[in-house]
């Protein structure tokens, strides 16, 4: 049952506040998020490092690069996200959730939906056990749930401070 482990470890901190700021080519996007502690890890066994999974849970602000303010947004987003650790400070990170927009006009796009899926994949480091820096890409859309699905794309920054 090792598979079920929960227990901390190095790279398993406290849960932490982040910062999140992204650019797309129709978009700059900004976020304040909370990120849970790991809920469930695993020990991947000899050299290849571990797996953790834990929730991101986040309000972002998208403002049109061409200053149509009707093409700004509020965003809700609430993603699990896959790290796995290569080493105790190296990682790779990837997550599929859920996100609900203020409106169906995003930057000089129409998205058909408010609900939208954030796909997202990175790299990370943790300098210390207090903070955290990654570069994302993440991808919005519907899934084609309903015509158009242009979908809105942002490569992001990020750093989390863990109490």
């Amino acid at each position: 049952m090792a598979f079920l482990s929960c227990a901390p470890s190095a790279q398993a901190a406290e849960g932490g506040l982040g910062l999140r700021a992204g650019m797309g080519s129709e978009a700059y996007r900004a976020e304040v998020f909370y990120q849970t502690e790991p809920f469930w890890s695993y020990e991947l066994g000899g050299n290849w490092g571990k797996l953790t999974l834990d929730g991101e849970f986040g309000v972002a602000y998208w403002k049109a690069r061409h200053n149509d303010e009707s093409g700004n947004a509020w965003q809700f987003t609430a993603t699990p996200m896959l790290r796995w650790w290569m080493t105790p400070t190296f990682y790779l990170e990837g997550g599929v959730g859920p996100s609900v927009f203020s409106t169906t006009h995003v930057a000089g796009k129409q998205i058909s939906t408010a609900f939208q899926f954030a796909d997202q994949i990175g790299i990370g480091f943790r300098p210390s056990r207090s903070h955290d820096i990654s570069l994302r890409f993440a991808h919005y859309s519907n899934a084609s749930i309903k015509r158009p699905n242009p979908g809105l794309n942002s490569l992001q920054l990020n750093y989390v401070y863990r109490f």
